[in-house]
């Protein structure tokens, strides 16, 4: 038997993984058109490095609670019978959980670095 309800097995984990790399290429292109579109700013934006990375950041911590947002909207209208494709919505409720867990990595990393930092003798 292949799993619960015909789910499982390697072909489904294949299935996913392959769905979550098409997710990440995805978001790697979006961003690299929406820099694109934005063009370089200017002198100004290099006098300011803390504030970049603050201010993406925060874009990344907006970015992924809008699709959590979205993933939660759109399994409420399922659950009420508004949306009938259940794909969409497991779709959304998997990019929602790829974008929290990079965030959580993202946390982790940043965590590392600064008691790296902290340990430093002077």
């Amino acid at each position: 038997m292949s799993g619960v309800g015909g789910i499982g097995g390697g072909g489904g984990i294949q299935q996913i993984l392959a769905m979550r790399q098409q997710l990440l290429d995805r978001s790697s292109l979006l961003k690299e058109v929406h820099s694109a579109a934005q063009g370089p700013q200017g002198p100004d934006s290099a006098a300011e490095p803390a504030g970049g990375f603050s201010g993406a950041l925060k874009s990344a911590l907006d970015g992924v609670t809008a699709t959590q947002r979205d993933a939660e909207n759109l399994s409420a209208a399922y659950e009420r019978g508004e949306v009938t494709d259940i794909a969409k919505v497991m779709l959304a409720r998997q990019e929602s959980g790829i974008a929290f867990e990079a965030t959580l990595q993202v946390r982790n990393r940043l965590l590392s670095a600064y008691q790296d930092i902290m340990r430093m003798g002077v």
